[in-house]
Formats: structure tokens, sequence, C-alpha cells
């Protein structure tokens, strides 16, 4: 394993995935299509620790849905390789959005890559319009302090 370039930002929320052969296309490398699946997973996942799995924003008739996706595809991962997907909250209007940073590290290759930021909007599960974040959505994807010039 080579060494591992740094996280661009202090304390990520971090999941590790393999790229098996499914996720490999025509070209021999992961698709672009799976990296998203990743990013969906991570940020999932970050949510769960947090205490708002799925089935918890169901209940609540709330989710956070993407708006606009901003990706920059670095290097390619290829079959086997493990990769580190890490994302950090680094907005929220205290209203209807938050903005979620990735960061994608080829744990195999020792390199970066993705980066990019994600923009959810708060939903009314029920209606499938944008409502307004509950307290607890409000409380829970608060932007990390430790982010420089945040």
């Amino acid at each position: 394993m080579s060494e591992l370039p740094d996280w661009d930002l202090p304390d990520p929320f971090v999941i590790e995935v393999t790229a098996g052969p499914e996720t490999i296309d025509s070209y021999g490398h992961v698709n672009n299509t799976v990296y998203l699946g990743w990013l969906e997973a991570c940020a999932w996942a970050h949510s769960a620790a947090l205490g708002y799995d799925e089935a918890r924003c169901v209940e609540m008739a709330r989710g956070m849905a993407v708006r606009n996706l901003n990706l920059d595809y670095l290097a390619a991962c290829y079959e086997g390789d493990g990769i580190l997907v890490a994302n950090w909250v680094i907005a929220n209007d205290g209203k209807l959005r938050a903005t979620r940073r990735f960061q994608l590290i080829n744990r195999t290759r020792g390199q970066v890559a993705m980066r990019g930021e994600v923009l959810y909007v708060c939903m009314n599960l029920r209606t499938g319009r944008p409502a307004r974040m509950p307290a607890e959505f409000l409380q829970a994807y608060q932007p990390d302090t430790k982010i420089p010039g945040r």
C-alpha cells in the first residue's frame, strides 16, 4: 500500500469500500456512476451515525435530497482497490439547504480519486416539496467549526 494523501479538512466521517468486479466499466476502471453510489452510502452512514437513518427520516417525513452535484474525478480506481470515502457537513443555511464536501482516497494506490460538494435540500417526504429542516436536522447537520474559513 502506498502512503496516503492527507484529508483536505480535519476530522472526516469515513467509510471504506472495495471496487468489486460489478463496478468496472468497458474502459476497465470504476464507472463514474459507482462513485455517486459511494457518496450516497457515506452520506447515509454519516446521517445514521448522527441518529437519522432512512427509517427515522421516513418516520419524520423529512429527508435531504440532492439539489446540485459538483464533482471532480481526479484518478481512476480499478477492481480490487480499497477506497476511503469521506465527508464533512460544510454549510447549513438554517432553513432548507445543507452542503457536504466529499473526498475519496484510493488507499491501494495512494491517490485522491475524487473531490466534490453536494448541495442537499430538505424535503417533505409526503408532499415531495421542499420544507424547512426540523430542529433535529438543524442540530445534527451543523458545519464542523474546525473547517478553515467557516
